[in-house]
């Protein structure tokens, strides 16, 4: 009866057979409107109709297992009593229709969502009762609109953004609450109504209703499921795994998900378990194949790990990976293990494609990819050892394949595997499937395996993976990198890749095409020297991101104790502490500061990090100043606590006084660096009463050296000092005199500082001690200068003048050195007593004190320390003047400061005296006293110049000429006029002898160019570029720095100014009527002379380093300006094409056609994305660059067309009709320039219809050329690769220029593919890249999965990527990815090994072809 009043409530005899009719004619893809007067009564009491029709049709789904069905009355089947009562199920099933169907067409809301959901639930109960498929209710287009409907009930507008104006719901009665927030891949605006106008709100209660209503729904759907079998309905099968994986992440599951099938439908209550509910029901054979079904379910759950929402017909979208998004994938995650441990055997294959795709489309996103790792990591932990050594093998080849993204998730993937228990090796498993079950292998092929890779990005990411092994736990991934670096450690190559002698096989241990071997004959293997020499030319990358990388791994080597804390390793750290890139600077820090950590007790680590941190404190960039203040602040500042006698038991407090022993003992160059620390803070009042406290508790201590360091910098801009402890030091040190150097300096510099404060007798009695330590002078020089400096600072503290205190004491310093210097250099047999220190120390104060009082200082002092000076024997052969060693000066020199140019050199200061047979070091010290002198007289300087000068160029003392100079510097900033003309001097000492002097000089330089007291005048500027070759390479690469980051930044167009005469200069070309036509000496010329081939490569070395610093605009004028100033005057006939003048023409020509000549803007191709950069910014990035490189190309052409190509038309005539040699050179630089416009070499040379066709022709050789290099690649790397640089710096326009790939691509054609070499598929290698290549080079990624068999021809190189994957699955017209091999394959499959031949083994003769003449034939047909 019930269940008829239900009915009832539906008016389904009022509804027309005609619109039943249409309903069931239209296959229910079409439902036309009810009758307004019968929807009115449907729909009056909301929903409540339906639920009453429902909660009667219940009793009927299980009538036939129901034991209480007779009890109940139920005896008879619901299809019996709906036709006994003249119930149509048509009728029925079309209004049911109606209500699913047409909710996408009537106006939404909450009441029309409720009564679509309860019509679904109604619609699932009846095809889940017994009979429903005679009446045919089934219908798949009902059926799958059924489905739809909790994704398009529920409002999407939860946990999104909403718009202002919104429609109130049927109970919100105005209100706004915002409904139950739900995390979502994109913030839309919200949920918009039919036509998009009005937004639709729901309220908390509404929310819950609707809720309710698709949780029955499911739940029905459950039942359903249970007994009504999907094998033959194979569309709704996949509907129904499409609606339950969306449903997964519908709501937050509090607690853990069980996967209990046993578990009953009612008390489950979160939508996303009764969802994995259903596709657990659906992997069942009565859906269909269970193999089929469990792929569909996997599939479906790839982009909830994915953390992707996969859209209809669209690419899938990436979800922000929220807590909700994680806890979603965690959840899909936990469902296929439990699936893999029910199944087993029926769902291992899926769960292989499954890996396969999630590393298949994965995002080039840290965050992505970090997440993947970790779920492909966790699904193959249910994988048998078999399987997952087969998975190992695969992904192996996934990454070496071309995308850059795939490399890098095989790089997450392996440390994620790391991060697991090794597995064992069964009984079942061979050797090579063992070997893939170990770290040893990951760490070794699959991480390390990608340091060279042509990637930065790639290499970077690599190096951070192996630092990322060492933070592990996992023991055995530390085992494995130690072996790599280790020099006892066991490592693994390629079988027959060693030679005899150099390698003693053991067969004791065999993995995949491996064995193990001991290295025998050195204390540190081959390998391990590679791998460590590898990881400092990293450091030394062209790219940020890899430095960054190289120094994490460096350090993470050392502070797990992976390689030795040796000078060679930390010295790379601390000098990326002045990295041009700001990032990496930061970086080196941050090693240096975690390997201080580590290591605080270790005396080299503590130097490292003082030498790297303290110059960061003078940075010109402010953050790195900021972070390296921070860091010493927390390291010493903050550790000077009171002392104690457990003040050592404290790490910090111990760190913080070795650091500062360190400052005063091995490190005191650094002073001026610590010096500037305490200046900032100073000014942020750091030094507060407590700390100097903490500071003067220490003075007697231990370390009293360095608290007496601290005190020396803190006691200006202190607070009151106890000045007790401090007098008592000063008379502990003049009385014991046992006080280190270091420290009496610092006492006297702390003297200074707080003499204002004592009183006068104090002050007095100071000063006579500093007097009688000064008339003795048993101290040190250090010592000397510092009580000097006190001496002074203690008299602006006197009541007297400074001037007649100086006067006073000082006066009477240099009478005493006076009278002392006198009786050893006036006495004849002075000398034959000489105490070398103490005419040392009397000569260095004399020049100290005599700053102070240049009024007390007489003619015969100066002569006294000019006699020092006067030439040795050996300066001069048989007593023959020489010339003069200034060049002449300009004729707008004042007449009184130049000599006479005829005047000898005998006649000149210091030739007066007998030749000197005083010591070199003596000599050293009065050229510094005599430029003290010097500065406080005009008079002296103006004499004493040509002396210095003649010492320059005659000396045969390096500490003689390397003070002269320092001299002569100190001179040029006081009296720069006067210096101008002896420059030339003083730029000579760049080709000195002794690499000290040429550094020292280039610092000083550097110095006086920046302050612009010497300008880039004469030959200058070529003498410094010339440095850049020099033999030192310190020496060679302080230059560069000094060029580049100092010198450039003042005057960025320096280089593009001095670029031409550069080519006239180091060619000694003098007959350009511009260029080269300052005037030097024979003897300068040859000094620093370049000319001649054999010093074409330094040349050409100098040449590129001046392009590489260029800009795009100047490289552009340069050009121009060479044709126009260079090639036109050759043209023109102003320059000779004589023997000069082709050499210059030839190398004019050559430097046009380098590389480095070429604009950056066109010679770019597309940069490496950082990590941080999205897609849309790499994607914006090429669209700019690719504009650019249009419009620059059009300009560059057109300028190309109007400027060059009339004067190259016209020297190659004329070189022609010379028939010159440098016709070559000519067409080798239109080779190499009209690469970029290939295909209108006719349009361009139209003018010369003859060199077109040569060009043409020219071109088509050298591509030919070019191919037939390719495929010579068979021979060993770096053999061709010194080869070819040879050939290019020896003739850099006639060079091959190889169209070098610069990133992996897929396999190519068979026939191409045997012509391409690794030359043409990788970028060549830097020379120090170059060197790792060998007969004992490590294990490479390729060579440890894949070794061909004997007789195929391989033709990739190791390092090169595999080609495109295309074995991927899931029914998308994709199959297996890397499918296993069978036996009987071709040795096509293995064509992708490049074999190198050892350096060491003979070249196989060559094949001597039987080859014969036709006209010998043919001669012997006619006998």
């Amino acid at each position: 009866m019930e269940l008829m009043n239900a009915l009832e409530i539906l008016k389904l005899s009022n509804l027309s057979k005609d619109w039943v009719d249409g309903v069931w004619d239209l296959e229910f893809t079409e439902v036309e409107a009810l009758d307004a007067a019968i929807e009115d009564s449907i729909t009056r009491n909301g929903s409540q109709g339906l639920e009453a029709l429902y909660r009667c049709l219940l009793p009927y789904t299980n009538n036939a297992e129901s034991s209480t069905a007779a009890s109940d009355g139920l005896s008879q089947s619901v299809w019996t009593v709906l036709g006994d009562s003249g119930v149509s199920t048509r009728s029925l099933v079309a209004l049911l229709a109606y209500f699913v169907v047409g909710a996408r067409t009537r106006p939404d809301g909450f009441q029309p969502r409720l009564l679509s959901l309860h019509a679904a639930s109604i619609y699932l109960l009846l095809l889940g009762t017994p009979g429903s498929v005679v009446n045919q209710v089934f219908q798949q287009v009902l059926f799958d609109a059924c489905l739809a409907l909790p994704a398009h009930c529920w409002p999407q507008s939860c946990g999104r953004k909403r718009k202002k104006e919104c429609v109130k719901s049927s109970q919100a009665e105005g209100k706004r609450p915002r409904g139950q927030r739900r995390e979502q891949e994109e913030v839309e605006v919200g949920e918009v109504g039919e036509v998009g106008e009005e937004r639709i709100h729901f309220s908390p209660r509404d929310l819950l209703t609707i809720r309710e209503a698709i949780v029955l729904l499911v739940r029905n759907l459950l039942r359903l499921l249970q007994t009504f079998p999907l094998k033959d309905k194979p569309q709704s099968a996949d509907s129904c795994v499409q609606i339950f994986t969306e449903l997964t992440d519908f709501e937050p599951v509090i607690g853990e998900l069980e996967f209990n099938s046993k578990q009953a439908l009612d008390e489950i209550k979160s939508v996303p378990e009764l969802a994995y509910y259903g596709l657990a029901l659906l992997c069942s054979p009565s859906h269909g194949d269970e193999k089929e079904n469990v792929r569909r379910v996997f599939h479906s759950l790839l982009y909830v790990i994915l953390m992707m929402r996969r859209g209809e017909g669209c690419k899938p979208t990436l979800l922000l990976p929220s807590q909700a998004v994680i806890s979603s994938r965690d959840q899909a995650l936990l469902f296929v293990c439990h699936l893999v441990g029910e199944l087993k055997e029926t769902a291992l294959p899926f769960l292989r494609i499954l890996l396969q795709h999630l590393c298949c489309q994965m995002v080039e996103k840290t965050d992505y990819r970090s997440h993947g790792a970790q779920a492909v990591s966790q699904l193959l932990d249910k994988m048998p050892g078999s399987d997952y050594a087969s998975f190992i093998k695969w992904l192996f080849g996934y990454s070496t394949h071309s995308k850059v993204a795939y490399r890098l998730f095989a790089l997450d993937v392996s440390v994620a595997l790391l991060a697991c228990p090794e597995r064992q090796a069964e009984d079942s498993l061979g050797p090579e499937q063992a070997g893939l079950l170990s770290h040893r292998f990951l760490v070794q092929s699959l991480v390390f395996g990608r340091r060279s890779d042509a990637s930065p990005t790639v290499r970077a990411h690599a190096l951070t993976c192996l630092s990322r092994c060492l933070e592990m736990p996992s023991l055995n991934a530390t085992r494995c990198v130690q072996e790599l670096f280790s020099s006892t450690g066991v490592h693994t190559v390629l079988e027959g890749d060693g030679t005899d002698g150099s390698l003693r096989s053991q067969k004791t241990f065999r993995t995949l095409q491996f064995k193990t071997v001991d290295i025998t004959g050195s204390d540190i293997s081959y390998e391990s020297k590679e791998a460590m020499s590898l990881l400092m030319r990293r450091v030394g990358d062209q790219k940020t991101i890899v430095r960054k990388s190289a120094l994490q791994a460096i350090m993470s080597l050392m502070k797990h104790s992976v390689i030795l804390l040796g000078q060679e390793s930390l010295s790379v750290l601390s000098e990326r502490c002045r990295d041009p890139a700001l990032s990496v600077k930061k970086k080196a820090m941050q090693c240096l500061g975690e390997l201080l950590h580590a290591h605080s007790h270790s005396r080299v680590v503590q130097r490292a990090w003082l030498r790297g941190l303290l110059p960061a404190i003078m940075d010109p960039e402010s953050s790195v100043q900021d972070k390296a203040l921070e860091s010493l602040e927390q390291v010493v500042l903050s550790q000077v606590k009171k002392h104690s006698p457990s003040s050592w038991e404290d790490a910090g407090q111990k760190l913080c006084w070795d650091l500062l022993g360190l400052l005063c003992d091995d490190c005191q160059d650094l002073s001026r660096y610590f010096s500037k620390a305490f200046t900032v803070w100073s000014k942020q009042n750091k030094f507060t009463a407590a700390f100097i406290t903490n500071l003067v508790s220490h003075m007697e201590a231990e370390h009293a050296a360095g608290a007496w360091l601290l005190l020396s910098r803190v006691a200006g801009s202190s607070p009151k000092l106890d000045y007790s402890k401090i007098l008592d030091a000063w008379d502990r040190m003049v009385r014991l005199r046992n006080v280190t150097v270091t420290t009496s300096c610092h006492i006297l510099s702390v003297l200074g500082d707080v003499c204002e404060h004592l009183n006068e007798d104090t002050r007095s009695r100071i000063v006579e001690d500093i007097m009688s330590l000064l008339r003795s002078l048993e101290m040190p020089l250090e010592v000397v200068g510092a009580s000097v400096e006190a001496l002074c600072r203690l008299g602006r503290a006197q009541a007297m003048r400074d001037t007649q205190y100086l006067n006073q004491h000082c006066g009477e310093l240099v009478s005493l050195c006076e009278t002392y210097l006198s009786t050893v250099i006036l006495n004849e047999k002075g000398a034959q007593n000489l105490n070398e220190d103490l005419v040392v120390k009397h000569l260095y104060l004399l020049g100290v004190v005599s700053l102070h009082c240049p009024a007390r200082v007489g003619k015969r002092t100066v002569l006294l320390v000019e006699s020092v000076l006067s030439s040795s024997p050996e300066h001069t052969a048989g007593g023959q003047p020489e010339e003069p060693p200034a060049s002449q000066p300009p004729a707008s020199q004042p007449p009184a400061s130049q000599p006479p140019a005829s005047q000898p050199l005998f006649s000149q200061p210091l030739s007066q005296f007998h030749p000197s047979t005083l010591p070199s070091r003596v000599r050293a010290h009065a050229v510094l006293t005599l430029g003290k002198l010097c500065l406080q007289h005009e008079d002296l300087t103006q004499r004493y110049l040509p002396a210095f000068a003649r010492e320059l160029q005659l000396s045969a003392d390096m500490a003689v000429r390397s003070n002269v100079a320092l001299v002569m510097c100190d001179l040029c900033v006081r009296y720069t006029n006067m210096l101008e003309r002896y420059l030339p001097n003083i730029s000579a000492c760049l080709q000195d002898n002794h690499p000290l002097v040429r550094e020292q000089t280039v610092t000083m330089l550097t110095s006086l160019l920046q302050e612009e007291f010497v300008k880039w005048k004469g030959s200058l500027f070529f003498r410094f570029v010339t440095v850049l070759v020099d033999p030192e390479p310190a020496v060679s690469r302080l230059c560069e720095y000094c060029l580049v980051h100092l010198l450039l930044k003042k005057n960025p167009a320096m280089f593009s100014q001095h670029f031409i005469e550069c080519i006239f200069h180091f060619n000694s070309y003098e007959k350009h009527k511009t260029y080269n036509k300052f005037s030097q000496t024979a003897r300068e010329k040859a000094r620093f002379s370049l000319r001649g081939s054999q010093n074409k490569d330094k040349r050409f070395r100098i040449y590129r380093f001046l392009l590489e610093n260029f800009t795009d605009a100047q490289r552009f004028n340069i050009t121009t300006k060479i044709s126009h100033t260079v090639l036109a005057c050759f043209v023109d006939g102003e320059l000779a094409l004589d023997a000069e003048g082709r050499e210059v023409l030839s190398e004019t020509l050559g430097v046009l056609s380098l590389k480095e000549m070429k604009l950056q803007a066109l010679a770019a191709g597309r940069g490496e994305v950082d990590e941080q950069d999205d897609e849309q910014v790499a994607l914006a990035k090429a669209v700019v660059q690719v504009a650019q490189k249009k419009v620059v190309s059009q300009v560059q052409k057109k300028v190309f067309i109007e400027n060059m190509i009339p004067i190259i038309i016209a020297l190659k005539s004329k070189l022609e009709q010379q028939r010159s040699p440098v016709l070559k050179d000519l067409m080798g630089y239109l080779q190499v320039t009209m690469q970029d416009y290939r295909s209108e070499v006719k349009e361009l040379f139209a003018a010369d219809e003859q060199l077109a066709a040569e060009l043409e022709y020219n071109l088509k050789l050298y591509e030919k050329e070019q191919q037939d290099n390719m495929a010579a690649s068979s021979l060993p790397r770096e053999t061709q690769t010194r080869d070819s640089a040879a050939s290019s710096l020896a003739s850099p326009s006639r060079r091959l220029i190889q169209g070098a790939i610069t990133t992996p691509r897929g396999p190519l054609p068979a026939q191409l593919s045997r012509l391409l070499s690794q030359s043409a598929r990788r970028p060549p290698l830097r020379a120090a890249d170059q060197q790792t290549s060998g007969p004992h080079r490590r294990l490479s990624a390729q060579e440890s999965v894949s070794v061909p068999p004997k007789g195929s021809q391989c033709y990739r190189a190791f390092s090169t990527p595999h080609g495109n994957i295309n074995d991927v699955t899931f029914g998308e017209g994709l199959s297996a990815i890397f499918s296993e091999r069978r036996g009987g394959s071709s040795d096509r499959e293995e064509e992708s090994v490049l074999h190198l031949r050892s350096p060491e083994q003979r070249s196989p003769a060559l094949r001597q072809w039987e080859v014969q003449s036709p006209l010998a034939n043919r001669t012997k047909k006619v006998q």
